[in-house]
C-alpha cells in the first residue's frame, strides 16, 4: 500500500532562504532490495548443468547417433543432477528413513541398467530443477526479511543532559528521548514530545498521505519524517517495534505451512518404502521358485520402471506450469506450482485498499470557486497550482498535475513558504496566495461567510466538514490576499476495474470480499461503496490484518489476500494464498506473495483464480489417468508377463498423454471467462 508519489514530508523547505532539506529518494520508503542471484546457488548451477547435458544428448539419441556421442552427456546429467539427492538420500537412510529422492535415483539407475537411459536422465533433471527452485524460494524469502530489518535506521540521535549523542538503535531503552531531524527515519516506536511535522508511515499503516504529527501523537520505527524536527520519547523496546513484529509475523506465518510439508513427507516415505519392498519382492520371489537370475532381474526392473512416478510427476506439473505460463503472458507472475494450487483452493478474498483497490495517489476530484471570487474552475486551479508548484508534497503534485492536464498556464511563484501539516503560501502575480487545510491557521482573518460558502460542495449542496477528510477525500482551501476564493477536493480514486474485480471474486468464492485497510474508516467506507464491498475493517495495523485473516481461516475459510505494501507482508504470508500488486508493491510484499500482478491490473486476479481452478481440474484428470496406467501395468507385470518394450511404451505413453492434456492451458481461451467470446485485453 506504499504510495510512491512523494519523497518526504509536507514540502520542500520552510522558506526560500532556509537551508535545503535533504532529499530522500523514493526507494527509501521501502525495504532495501536484497536479491540472491539464481546462479549464486549451487543447486541452481548443478541443475543447469544437468539440464544442458540432457538437452544436448536428446537430439543425438533420437538421431540414432553412436552411443559414445551422447552417452557421456547422459552421464554428466546423471552425475550433476543426482549426486546431491543421492547423498541426502543415503544420509536419510543412515537415519533409518527412506525418502522419495533416493527412490528416484534408484529408479533412474535401474532404468539405465536395462538400457532406458533417457527415462532415468529425465527423472534426474526433474528433481534437480525442483531442488534448485526450492532453494531459490528459501533464499529470496530470507533476503526480503533481512531487507525489511534495514527499514529501521542503524543509529538514532539521543538527547541527554549534556546535549546529543548518536547511539545504535538496539541500545535504546524505553524512556529515552530522541531528536528526529527532517528527512530522517524514526529509530523507535514512541510518542512525540515536541515539534510538528508529517510522517510517511505507509509502510506501517498503508495511509497514502503523510500524517500530521504533533505532541502526543504516536510514531513508528522505520517511518520517514517530513520537513519538521520532532522530539520523541521511546515507548517500546526496539526489539518489539512494529517493524520487528512484522518480521516475526512473516516468519511465524511461513512456519504454519510446515504441517502440510510434513504430511507430504510422510506420503513420500510410505510410497518409497512400498515401491522398494515391492521391487525386492518381485525380484526375490521368482528366484525362490527357481526362476533364472536374468528373468527375475528383468521383471523387477520392468516393475521399477512402470511403478516409477514419472507419469504422476507430469500429471501434476504440466497443467500447473502451463497455467503459470499463461498467467505470465497476461501480466501475472505465479511463483510456483504450489502457489498455483493454493490459488485454486481459496474461498474468501480479503483486499487491501490503498494501492490495491485504489490508485494509491491523490487526484483532484472537484474544483469549487467561491461565489464572488471572480474565478472560474480553471482560474482557481491555475492559481492553486502556481502556489503549490515549488512543493513536493503529494497533494501539491496532484494539483499541479491536474492543472497541466487542462493545459493551464502557471504564473511564477515568489516568496514560497511551506508549513508542515498546514499548507503553503506564495506570491503569485503580485497577490498573496495561501493553499492549505481548512484548519491551517495560515490566515486567521479569512472571511467566515466566504468560508462557509466555499465549504459547501458545489456538486451536492452539502456543507463540507471542517476536518481534512470530505467523503473520503481531502479538502484544500485557496485564499488570495486573505479572502477565500475556493476549495479543491482531492481523493485517492478507486481503480477503474475495482468494482468488476470485487464482483468477479464474489462470483468465484460465493462470498463478498473483505476490505482490510490501515486507512481511516471514512476513506475505507467510500471505497467499499464504490466497489460493492460490505465487510469493511479500517484503521488496522499489520498485526490486525493478520488477526483478521486468521479469524477467517479459523472459521474454516481459505483466504486470498491481495495487497502491495510492507505492512501487507504478514497478511500475505498468513493467508492461504497471497497476491501482490506489482507497480508500487514493496520488495517484501512482492517476495512474500504467492503471485504478483506485474501490470497492476486488478481484473487479472479473478482471471488467475479461474485459471488455477482449471489447472486443478486437469491435475485430477491426469492423476486418474496416470494412476490407471500404473495400476494396470503393475498388475500386468505381477500377474502375467509384461514385455519390457510394452511396459516402457505404456509408461511413456501415459506420460505423454498426461503431459499433452496439461498443455491445454497454454491456449488463449484458458484465460477467458466462460461467457466471453473473445480474448480480454488484460
Amino acid at each position: 500500500m506504499s504510495l510512491h508519489v512523494f519523497l518526504y514530508g509536507a514540502g520542500v523547505s520552510s522558506t526560500l532562504d532556509s537551508p535545503p532539506v535533504p532529499t530522500v529518494d523514493a526507494s527509501a520508503r521501502t525495504a532495501p532490495r536484497r536479491r540472491t542471484r539464481f546462479l549464486a546457488l549451487p543447486e541452481a548451477r548443478w541443475a543447469l548443468l544437468a539440464t544442458a547435458a540432457f538437452l544436448s544428448a536428446l537430439p543425438l539419441h533420437f538421431a540414432d547417433a553412436p552411443g559414445w556421442t551422447y552417452g557421456p552427456l547422459y552421464a554428466i546429467a546423471y552425475l550433476a543432477g543426482g549426486w546431491e539427492p543421492a547423498l541426502e538420500g543415503l544420509r536419510a537412510l543412515r537415519g533409518k528413513t527412506l525418502d522419495v529422492d533416493l527412490l528416484m535415483i534408484v529408479a533412474a539407475l535401474g532404468a539405465a541398467a536395462i538400457g532406458q537411459v533417457l527415462d532415468g536422465a529425465l527423472l534426474i533433471v526433474i528433481f534437480a530443477t525442483s531442488g534448485a527452485l526450492e532453494a531459490l524460494a528459501t533464499a529470496r524469502t530470507a533476503d526480503s526479511v533481512r531487507g525489511l530489518l534495514d527499514l529501521a535506521p542503524a543509529t538514532a540521535t539521543r538527547v541527554t543532559a549534556d546535549g546529543e549523542e548518536s547511539v545504535r538503535v538496539n541500545r535504546l531503552s524505553v524512556g529515552d528521548e530522541l531528536l528526529i531531524r527532517p528527512g530522517e527515519r524514526i529509530g523507535a516506536d514512541g510518542r512525540v514530545l515536541d515539534g510538528t511535522s508529517e510522517a510517511d508511515q505507509a509502510t506501517i499503516t498503508g495511509e497514502p498521505l503523510p500524517v500530521l504529527k504533533t505532541p502526543g501523537d504516536e510514531v513508528f520505527a522505520g517511518t520517514l519524517n517530513g520537513t519538521g524536527a520532532l522530539r520523541v520519547r521511546v515507548e517500546r523496546d526496539p526489539a518489539d517495534s512494529v517493524i520487528a513484529r512484522i518480521v516475526t509475523l512473516v516468519e511465524e506465518a511461513s512456519r504454519t505451512k510446515a504441517p502440510t510439508q510434513l504430511f507430504i513427507e510422510k506420503i513420500e516415505q510410505r510410497y518409497a518404502v512400498g515401491v522398494v519392498a515391492a521391487t525386492l519382492t518381485v525380484f526375490a520371489v521368482p528366484l525362490a521358485f527357481g526362476a533364472d537370475l536374468t528373468g527375475a532381474l528383468l521383471r523387477a526392473m520392468t516393475f521399477m520402471i512402470v511403478a516409477s512416478p514419472c507419469a504422476v510427476v507430469l500429471a501434476t506439473m504440466p497443467p500447473l506450469l502451463s497455467a503459470i505460463a499463461t498467467a505470465g503472458r497476461h501480466g501475472v507472475l505465479v511463483k510456483s506450482a504450489l502457489a498455483m494450487e493454493r490459488l485454486s483452493e481459496i474461498d474468501t478474498a480479503a483486499l487491501d485498499k490503498t494501492g490495491t483497490l485504489t490508485e494509491g495517489a491523490p487526484e483532484v476530484t472537484a474544483v469549487c470557486p467561491a461565489t464572488g471570487s471572480g474565478l472560474d474552475e480553471d482560474a482557481l486551479l491555475a492559481l492553486a497550482a502556481a502556489a503549490e508548484h515549488p512543493s513536493e508534497h503529494p497533494l501539491a503534485r496532484a494539483i499541479v498535475v491536474a492543472a497541466r492536464a487542462r493545459d493551464l498556464r502557471l504564473a511564477p511563484a515568489r516568496d514560497f513558504t511551506a508549513k508542515p501539516g498546514h499548507g503553503v503560501t506564495a506570491t503569485v502575480d503580485g497577490r498573496f496566495v495561501t493553499v492549505g487545510r481548512p484548519d491551517s491557521g495560515l490566515d486567521a482573518e479569512a472571511d467566515t461567510d466566504a468560508e462557509a460558502e466555499a465549504d459547501t460542495d458545489a456538486g451536492t449542496g452539502t456543507r463540507m466538514d471542517r476536518d481534512t477528510d470530505v467523503e473520503g477525500g481531502t479538502v484544500v482551501r485557496v485564499e488570495r490576499d486573505g479572502a477565500l476564493v475556493g476549495t479543491l477536493v482531492l481523493a485517492d480514486r478507486p481503480r477503474a476495474d475495482a468494482a468488476e474485480t470485487a464482483a468477479g471474486l464474489t462470483a468465484l468464492t460465493g462470498t463478498s470480499p473483505v476490505l482490510l485497510t490501515g486507512d481511516n474508516p471514512r476513506a475505507a467506507a467510500q471505497v467499499a461503496t464504490a466497489t460493492g464491498i460490505t465487510d469493511v475493517r479500517a484503521s488496522l495495523l499489520p498485526e490486525d490484518k493478520v488477526t483478521a485473516v486468521r479469524e477467517l481461516q479459523r472459521a474454516g475459510r481459505k483466504v486470498l489476500f491481495v495487497g502491495d505494501g510492507v505492512n501487507d507482508a504478514p497478511a500475505l504470508a498468513a493467508a492461504h494464498a497471497g497476491v501482490a500488486m506489482g507497480r508500487a508493491g514493496s520488495d517484501l510484499a512482492l517476495e512474500t506473495a504467492d503471485a504478483v500482478v506485474v501490470r497492476d491490473e486488478l481484473a487479472a486476479i479473478p482471471a488467475v483464480v479461474r485459471l488455477s481452478r482449471a489447472a486443478r481440474r486437469l491435475v485430477v484428470q491426469n492423476l486418474l489417468v496416470a494412476g490407471t496406467f500404473i495400476t494396470v501395468l503393475v498388475l500386468w507385470d505381477l500377474l502375467g508377463h509384461l514385455p519390457l518394450p510394452l511396459g516402457v511404451a505404456g509408461h511413456e505413453g501415459s506420460t505423454v498423454l498426461v503431459g499433452l492434456n496439461g498443455l491445454r492451458l497454454l491456449r488463449e481461451s484458458a484465460w477467458r471467462r466462460p461467457d466471453e467470446g473473445r480474448p480480454r485485453a488484460l
